[in-house]
């Protein structure tokens, strides 16, 4: 992929940006409240540790998970491939908790019915809010985020890719029409 076949959407500082704000708007929503932070892997994953980070800067006792939704992909038969089970990490009572979970990009919502899937066979949570550093649009389930960095209409063949720098060497965010990026 060459410089000239995507557009950057995020610098690496609009991420730390957005996930301040992100932060913030959670802390102040929930002051008091025990709270949770379950990203989907990959990129959903690094999402919250990164604001579970910020949060317990701000905050006493902010537990963190992380969930493969591998399994509970509703396209397994379409696949042609077995997926790679990465393993989901619940480490606290969901009875009753209060979750924030974390995705990368928002699009037609079935990888977050997925994460709800699985999240509830945990336990029931007291509340469930969803929070994503895009949303693209393009929604095929009624699923809508509580917490967003940013809002990106795309169309509906262009393919957003979320950089991190703990797997993908740098942070950033570009768009790239068509194809799917690698």
């Amino acid at each position: 992929m060459t410089p000239d076949d995507q557009v950057t959407l995020l610098s690496a500082g609009d991420i730390t940006n957005k996930l301040e704000r992100m932060t913030a708007q959670i802390h102040e929503a929930h002051p008091d409240d025990p709270l949770a932070c379950v990203g989907i892997h990959t990129r959903g994953a690094i999402l919250s540790q990164r604001v579970h980070a910020l949060l317990s800067s701000k905050r006493d006792k902010v537990e963190h998970g992380t969930l493969d939704i591998a399994l509970y992909r509703d396209d397994l038969d379409n696949l042609g491939t077995i997926p790679m089970i990465k393993g989901s990490d619940i480490p606290f009572q969901v009875e009753g908790a209060h979750i924030v979970l974390f995705d990368d990009v928002l699009f037609t919502g079935r990888t977050i019915r997925a994460a709800l899937d699985e999240l509830m066979d945990y336990g029931r949570p007291a509340k469930i809010e969803l929070a994503v550093l895009i949303d693209r649009g393009h929604r095929e389930l009624p699923i809508a985020p509580d917490y967003l960095g940013q809002r990106i209409e795309t169309a509906r063949a262009a393919h957003i890719r979320v950089c991190f720098q703990e797997i993908d060497g740098r942070d950033g965010v570009f768009l790239r029409e068509g194809e799917s990026l690698p």
